[in-house]
Parts: C-alpha cells; structure tokens; sequence
C-alpha cells in the first residue's frame, strides 16, 4: 500500500486517492467514457503504460475502479464511489479553463488528444445515414501530423490520424489553438 500523509483529516485521505500523479486524468477518462486500457491511454499518452496499469490497480484496491470482463477483453468502470469524483474533476477543469486556458505552451498543444476528445464529443446520430468522415487539416502542425479524419458510422466514432481512404464529407482547415479555445477539450 503507498505511503499516505499519515493523518486522519478528509482532506487527507481523500488526497491520498485523488492527488497521486496522473489520477485526476485517469478519473476523467473514465468519466468520459474510455473503459478499456489502449483507450485510457490514449486519453493520457504521455503517461507510461506502467504508471497506468499501476494507478488503475490502486484505485481498484481502494474501490473506486472495478475491473470486468468484456466483449473486447479486460474493462474499467467507475464505481459508484469514484462517479463520486464526477463534480470535483469537473470543477478542477472549470477553475483550469477560467484561470489557464490561454496559457498553453507548445508542447501542450497536443492535436491527438485534442483529436480524442473531439471524437468523445461527436454524436454519430446527429449524421448522416451510413458512413460520414470529417477531415481535419491543422495549418500550425508538422506535417506528420496535421490531417486528422473523423469516421462516424452508425453508432461508433473512430478517429484516424493516417488517412483512412473514405470519400470525405466535410473539409475542416484551422489552427491548433482555434479549436482549442473553442472548448473542445474538457
């Protein structure tokens, strides 16, 4: 078990379970919906796999994540203790965007996850019948990395950051930060 601070104060033992390195981003992943550890992952990639599977299993020994069995293999849920997290991840992320929203270096700038979330947040009912893809050209990015596609079929959204060879519906050309401050990320 990890050293805690060694106090009896809420405060405290609340910390010892939310404020570890990495957890309040692991915690709105699964608010918003990943369940699976490649999904997880995307949603914080500069984490090591390790820290991941590390921080899942403390919060799984402290019964705020449980782990299931799916159709595609092993899944993490919230349970109701960690959906208890729900109002305080969000307010972290209402003071975050009130007080740093602009404040953003380069290297924060991240178009894959700004791309993943995008695609958390994109509807597929809203379309089109079918298949829709949406591509998005990043006029600041390399060039590795600066057309992204959307592909909506049916009830799933994928995003794809090498071209995935549909005809496209939409064309969408802007700037990473553009997007950004629109509040695409949470």
């Amino acid at each position: 078990m990890r050293k805690g601070y060694g106090q009896f104060c809420p405060v405290a033992k609340a910390a010892e379970v939310l404020a570890e390195r990495w957890t309040p981003l692991v915690v709105r992943e699964l608010l918003e919906g990943s369940t699976r550890f490649n999904e997880l992952h995307r949603g914080v990639p500069l984490m090591s796999r390790s820290m991941l599977s590390l921080r899942l299993k403390q919060l799984e020994e402290v019964g705020v994540v449980t782990r299931r069995s799916g159709i595609q293999g092993t899944e993490y849920h919230l349970t109701d203790q960690g959906r208890e997290f729900a109002p305080i991840i969000h307010r972290l992320g209402e003071w975050g965007q009130r007080w740093y929203r602009t404040n953003f270096g380069p290297d924060e700038l991240d178009v894959g996850l700004l791309m993943w979330d995008l695609r958390r947040k994109v509807h597929p009912e809203h379309f089109p019948a079918g298949r829709t893809t949406v591509q998005f050209t990043f006029a600041d990015v390399p060039e590795g990395k600066r057309r992204w596609w959307l592909v909506s079929a049916r009830s799933d959204v994928d995003v794809c950051p090498i071209d995935p060879g549909f005809e496209v519906d939409l064309h969408v050309t802007t700037d990473l930060r553009t997007l950004r401050e629109y509040g695409w990320v949470i």
